[in-house]
């Protein structure tokens, strides 16, 4: 059977088809479920959080983070929630979330590479007091990236970081978010699943590699020599394609101490 389906999957319509099937009859585990795009409206949110505590598991931590950079109205927060609580079952390990918003929409474009002609000022303005009747665990961090980053490890001391929702929209803003990076390795994982919602597009935003958040990795890469965003290369390189594996990058802490931990099979 699992043979059949991935054969099927090769197929765009086939795999809508197959996704839904898996789904309607609660086919296989919930890695299985991953692989096939059938957890739901937000299967690149439970992937990167899978796989994070899965390596958090693997080097017996008993907690890790999971933070998303821009929640708007909060539907990514509300999806991050209801993916936890199955991957906690599943690795024993508990997840804290905390979600970075303005709260008051998108701030005014710094230049061209903010993509003025797509973004607007006042864009997905949150409505908190809704938003937190809707969530839990779910801590929200209100202000400017560039002002509530410097001081969020030392007020929040967060279990250490597995993966990242990214989607600010302009490039001075994920450059910003960026900044988070440049505390001790200690605070996160030694590999970290990014999820950058802004690289894709259609032909109204046609992103580049000299604007919006291409950029900010690019010149992230180019800034550090101990830590590099790249490629999930064994998905975009997959039979069976999805846009989103496009848009997962990993950053890796060469230096970290659990860098060579080694976490693969002894076969």
């Amino acid at each position: 059977m699992n043979n059949i389906i991935k054969e099927l999957s090769k197929r765009s319509l086939s795999r809508l088809l197959i996704s839904r099937i898996i789904r309607l009859f609660n086919i296989g585990n919930y890695e299985f479920k991953i692989n096939f795009n059938a957890t739901g409206s937000r299967n690149h949110y439970a992937y990167c959080i899978f796989h994070s505590a899965k390596l958090a598991h693997s080097l017996n931590l008993p907690k890790m983070s999971v933070i998303e950079f821009g929640c708007a109205q909060g539907q990514g927060l509300i999806a991050i929630e209801e993916i936890t609580k199955k991957v906690k079952k599943i690795f024993n390990i508990n997840i804290e979330i905390y979600g970075f918003d303005t709260g008051e929409g998108l701030p005014q474009a710094a230049d061209y590479r903010d993509l003025e002609y797509h973004w607007k000022k006042g864009f997905y303005k949150m409505d908190k007091k809704v938003l937190e009747k809707k969530i839990s665990i779910s801590k929200i961090i209100l202000g400017d990236v560039k002002i509530t980053i410097p001081n969020f490890i030392n007020k929040y001391k967060p279990a250490p970081i597995g993966c990242i929702f990214h989607d600010l929209d302009y490039y001075s803003s994920t450059k910003n978010s960026f900044h988070i990076f440049n505390e001790d390795e200690l605070n996160f994982l030694a590999r970290v699943y990014n999820y950058f919602d802004d690289i894709i597009g259609t032909e109204i935003e046609l992103y580049n590699d000299w604007t919006g958040e291409r950029l900010a990795i690019e010149e992230f890469n180019k800034e550090n020599n101990d830590k590099k965003f790249s490629s999930a290369y064994h998905l975009i390189t997959s039979p069976i394609q999805y846009t989103w594996y496009h848009q997962i990058q990993i950053l890796h802490f060469f230096k970290h101490r659990d860098y060579g931990a080694f976490i693969s099979s002894e076969n």
